[in-house]
């Protein structure tokens, strides 16, 4: 059965179990609880917060509790990382880690500081990129990208669905997880662009399409999300479903002010063109949670009961963004006057 997500809104101290190397410049990380206790639920396509870094005491005793600290939990560097390990054993995460060029402090520390036994706090699991049923699945990863997809082909496997994925990397010596893919034979198409060349991505939709109706889900990098969105908008029986590791580029030259109701908390505040609803009701004593602040993560969707949102995330699904139940505060706006938030 392909399960729905789950979102704890509590932290947990993790202990780092084991790392091994998955691939060229690709860390796996196992952790468990510290108390040796079973980890909160997950479903495949789910991601964790992990604090990196150095945690402070106020922050380690709110996660042994299994709580949100008082301060503010996201003055450290916070990164996400997809869960890669097996949903129906809660006695471990695994999370696989790329080596990043052009690391911000979140890969160079797991790559060049993190050691077995060290202590990490988590918060989630959390999940934007829900499985959803279908008759038939079409996987896409690039590089990294496969860390989600794993588990969403161990799911589908096992429920005995019809599924291919396309596994797409640099080299094979960086594609992570390929000795487990084995297994799965000839339901599993890897290509290395070095040696093979460039993919030809319009003849794999050409033969998808072909083949009848399927539910697309992509990981990977920005300009393989991009084709795989485009291909799959030209062909109706083609629906895409993908995770961003980049925000999508936003055009914020027309901001302008508007007004928010708090209506757990009674208030009404201004949201100027300049600032984010996030850092206004931050700045008025509001705990709200962030972390990527660029509308990727979801680590600040919050519900909101009326008013016209003007989506700005690069999480939610379109039929999502039409209910408007939720909006990432970080950055989505409103397109008119006022928003009644659940805050």
């Amino acid at each position: 059965m392909i399960s729905e997500s789950t979102q704890p809104e509590s932290s947990t101290l993790l202990v780092v179990d084991t790392i091994d190397e998955a691939a060229d410049g690709v860390r796996l990380l196992t952790l468990r609880s510290k108390d040796g206790s079973d980890l909160p639920p997950w479903t495949p396509g789910s991601h964790l917060d992990l604090v990196l870094g150095g945690v402070d005491p106020a922050q380690m005793q709110a996660a042994e509790a299994g709580a949100m600290p008082e301060h503010d939990p996201f003055a450290e560097t916070i990164r996400q990382y997809s869960l890669c390990g097996d949903v129906a054993d809660r006695s471990f995460y695994r999370v696989a880690v790329l080596r990043e060029v052009e690391s911000r402090g979140g890969s160079s520390y797991v790559h060049d500081t993190l050691k077995a036994g060290d202590e990490l706090v988590s918060y989630g699991p959390r999940n934007h990129f829900e499985l959803r049923k279908a008759p038939k699945y079409v996987f896409v990863a690039g590089g990294i990208g496969i860390t989600p997809i794993m588990p969403m082909i161990r799911e589908v496997e096992a429920a005995g669905k019809n599924w291919h994925l396309y596994y797409l990397g640099r080299s094979e010596a960086t594609m992570a997880f390929r000795d487990e893919l084995a297994q799965y034979g000839d339901k599993v198409s890897l290509w290395a662009k070095d040696p093979k060349g460039a993919f030809d991505l319009q003849g794999m939709f050409d033969q998808i399409e072909a083949e009848g109706a399927a539910l697309v889900y992509s990981c990977g990098p920005e300009r393989l999300l991009e084709a795989v969105e485009n291909q799959c908008r030209t062909r109706a029986t083609l629906v895409a479903h993908v995770e961003r590791f980049t925000p999508k580029e936003i055009d914020d030259s027309d901001n302008s002010e508007f007004e928010i109701v708090l209506e757990e908390s009674d208030m009404r505040l201004t949201v100027p063109a300049d600032k984010s609803i996030f850092e206004v009701v931050r700045e008025n004593g509001i705990s709200v949670l962030g972390s990527c602040l660029e509308g990727i993560c979801g680590t600040c969707e919050t519900g909101v009961v009326s008013g016209e949102i003007d989506h700005r995330d690069s999480v939610l699904e379109d039929d999502e963004r039409e209910e408007g139940d939720v909006m990432m505060i970080c950055v989505s706006r409103c397109k008119g006057k006022e928003l009644v938030l659940e805050l």
